[in-house]
């Protein structure tokens, strides 16, 4: 079983870097800006996604200028030149996309990651800067009964996370040279 998981999630981390290779740039781009200015780049993920905020403050290579975000008491502190980072399971994830319409309102930039569900006005991804489509629409391996379990989504978003962040420190290295 752990050899076809393997499998399986090794194909879920090539679909996310091939489709999304250019939203990768893109929103890297955008975060970027953040501690290339006066800005810092705020973190937020519902649910499992905790594990990205943890990662980027206190994970061996932490994010730089990232902050926790925390919606009560930072959303009212954000300026144009910070930057949001959000992370959910799904793109219509009700607390995300609560999340989503505030920034918009405030004209805060902001990347989302997410898999994509039926693309709507209420979708995250319709609403976001960039988005990073997560692709995990169901769990990566079968049962006996025909039902599927093995859902990685706080994996498949670690790997857009570090691909982000790895693209975030060259654009830096670049604009400090």
């Amino acid at each position: 079983m752990l050899k076809m998981f393997t499998t399986q999630l090794t194909g879920i981390f090539k679909k996310i870097a091939e489709k999304d290779e250019f939203s990768f740039e893109d929103g890297a781009r955008l975060l970027a800006q953040a501690p290339a200015g006066d800005g810092s780049i705020y973190i937020w993920g519902a649910h499992e996604m905790k594990a990205v905020e943890y990662e980027a403050l206190s994970g061996a290579e932490t994010l730089r200028s990232a902050k926790l975000l925390q919606q009560d008491a930072d959303l009212n502190n954000l300026t144009d030149a910070d930057r949001v980072l959000l992370f959910s399971r799904f793109s219509n994830d009700r607390a995300a996309l609560v999340l989503a319409h505030l920034l918009r309102e405030k004209m805060i930039p902001f990347v989302a990651v997410s898999t994509v569900t039926e693309p709507s006005d209420e979708d995250v991804s319709q609403l976001a800067d960039v988005h990073i489509d997560l692709r995990l629409t169901k769990g990566l391996l079968p049962d006996e009964a025909g039902n599927r379990y093995g859902y990685p989504a706080g994996m498949a978003a670690l790997f857009v996370y570090h691909g982000l962040k790895f693209t975030i420190d060259e654009i830096l290295a670049e604009y400090e040279e």
